[in-house]
């Protein structure tokens, strides 16, 4: 069985066991969920009855607050109320003095009175009262407000519904919604109404200092409610209050409605339920439990995925080093082969003319570059996957390293038929490199742009200043790399698999090399490719400091000397 095989087949049953350990998770995780679901939901059910009553009791607070000023009038004695009213036109002192009490009540803003035998605002002819504050008397209004004719029109209508002979109170209270309170003023002796009193409501007094103050104080964040409440305008389409801001209104999401006892008609308590510390109590222990099973299915399921994922990488990894063990032991073979057929013509005396001496020797000197650059190439890997790599930085300006890399180079790169180009900024910082890392970093950037360009052959290197960085880049016109593969162009022995590059000879390494150099020297690397279009390799280091405007530091030692074109190839990646 091929290696190839034993790959396929191993990944085969690696998707297999990930694919049911992951359904195993997901039905462990399901079950508990759904069980922690339920028994949550019927909690809520059994206090839901609970919350109802909470609500219950809201509404009867507020109706309280309404009909609190208004006790003293089941004592009053209508036959005399209404004696009085139609000898003198005013009420008993004891009267007004409850409604002076009502009326300092800022609940309410003002006070009418109709007559019983009147029909509200329509008969024009016959007056409306209106309480007067400082007098304490009702006065005849000039101009009534609609709200209040509103009020008196509801309220007769109400007591028209009402058998007088078999009604218990001297008085019966209308709300026309939000806007006024009717009392009506009844002489159960006579089985008729005296009167119509209509107190006008101010609806923001009502709203933020009445309702708004008990609805935080009964199902605010910091009460035991479990329920966060809404006063909602339904005629309106609009939200009033709310007892907790941080907890949004949502009609999907409602699970009770209260309204309030025959008043306020317009309006509706809108509560949701959520874990009060009461819910929170009853599950807690059912909560610690699904949280370390949920510690324990997170631990597995990530398990499961790393062991994938490092499986796959491993098998990736090994798939490149069988691909590049076969590759590089045909590539060894070549040289040697050319290096012992040239050095047995040679001892074997069969070459004597000085031209083919000359020829043979540079063809086995060439062929041991080759061999160079495959074993440093190997080095430099073994190296960066022990820790052994050795940097020895100093401060450089890059664009005297690049410019002298340039100018080494600029023969060999244009005898292959390349335009290459060099641009740089002016007054640039210094940086902490390694010059000869540098070296290998340029050579190896600069030989794949050769290997990789088969239409457009131009290739630019450009060093430039952005903020506290300096930076250089290799730009060619080449075949480019496709999106899925630039995020795997640094990892070892990965090569871009196309039609355009399996012809072209390579290891893998080149790029893995550069990557573990620009890191060692404490700077970035990135990759900008389109594919037929060309790429642009971008390496990054932080400024040493600052230089001056106008300054320009050219004491800086250079570095060792550039090799010969021949022995630049040691480094093409």
């Amino acid at each position: 069985m091929s290696i190839y095989t034993k790959f396929k087949k191993s990944n085969t049953l690696r998707w297999f066991f990930l694919s049911v350990g992951i359904l195993a998770v997901v039905a462990i995780t399901g079950m508990n969920v759904y069980s922690l679901y339920a028994l949550k939901e019927s909690t809520i059910e059994a206090a839901k009855e609970n919350r109802k009553i909470q609500l219950e009791e809201y509404a009867n607070t507020v109706l309280y607050r309404f009909y609190q000023p208004f006790h003293g009038f089941r004592k009053l004695e209508m036959n005399a109320l209404e004696a009085t009213w139609n000898t003198s036109g005013t009420f008993p002192v004891q009267f007004n003095e409850v409604l002076t009490e009502a009326i300092s009540d800022s609940l309410f803003s003002d006070i009418y009175f109709s007559p019983g035998h009147l029909n509200g605002c329509y008969m024009y002819d016959l007056p409306i009262y209106n309480f007067d504050h400082n007098s304490g008397i009702f006065l005849v209004s000039a101009e009534v407000p609609k709200v209040v004719c509103d009020g008196f029109g509801l309220s007769k209508s109400r007591v028209n519904t009402i058998d007088l002979e078999e009604f218990r109170w001297n008085n019966k209270v209308v709300f026309d919604a939000h806007r006024t309170m009717t009392l009506v003023l009844i002489n159960k002796d006579k089985h008729m109404v005296v009167g119509h009193l209509n107190f006008v409501i101010d609806r923001d007094y009502l709203l933020y200092n009445i309702l708004e103050p008990e609805l935080i104080a009964k199902f605010g964040e910091d009460s035991d409610s479990g329920m966060a409440v809404w006063l909602r305008d339904w005629m309106q389409d609009e939200v009033l209050l709310s007892s907790n801001p941080n907890y949004t209104h949502s009609r999907d999401k409602i699970d009770m409605r209260q309204r309030f006892p025959d008043l306020l008609d317009n309006w509706v308590l809108q509560a949701t339920f959520f874990e009060s510390p009461a819910i929170a109590a009853t599950n807690a222990s059912l909560t610690r439990n699904l949280i370390a099973l949920g510690i324990a299915v997170f631990i597995l399921f990530s398990a499961f995925v790393f062991m994938f994922i490092n499986a796959q990488r491993e098998r990736e990894l090994a798939q490149r080093q069988a691909g590049f063990l076969a590759n590089v032991t045909h590539e060894l073979k070549t040289p040697l082969a050319v290096m012992q057929a040239a050095g047995e013509n040679i001892s074997d005396g069969r070459v004597t003319d000085g031209q083919r001496l000359k020829d043979y020797g540079g063809h086995i000197y060439s062929e041991a570059i080759r061999l160079r650059k495959m074993i440093d190439k190997l080095l430099d890997v073994a190296k960066a996957d022990s820790g052994q790599t050795l940097v020895n930085q100093a401060p450089h300006k890059l664009d005297e390293l690049t410019q002298d890399y340039f100018n080494a180079t600029k023969q060999y790169v244009t005898g292959k038929g390349f335009s290459y180009t060099y641009h740089s900024d002016e007054n640039l910082p210094l940086v902490m490199v390694d010059t000869d890392h540098i070296e290998t970093i340029l050579s190896n950037l600069v030989e794949n742009s050769l290997k990789y360009s088969s239409k457009t052959k131009e290739i630019a290197i450009n060093i430039f200043s952005k903020k506290k960085t300096v930076s250089f880049s290799i730009t060619d016109k080449g075949d480019g790399i496709p999106k899925k593969a630039q995020k795997n162009i640094f990892d070892k022995f990965y090569r871009v698999e196309s039609s355009m590059t399996s012809n072209t000879k390579g290891h893998g390494l080149g790029l893995s090399i550069v990557k573990n150099m620009v890191d060692l020297n404490g700077g970035s690397i990135s990759v900008s490719s389109e594919v037929d279009k060309g790429t642009t390799f971008t390496v990054t280091f932080p400024a040493l400091f600052e230089i001056p405007e106008g300054y320009e530091n050219r004491s800086q030692k250079k570095p060792a000397g550039i090799k010969t074109n021949i022995e630049l190839e040691q480094y093409a990646g």
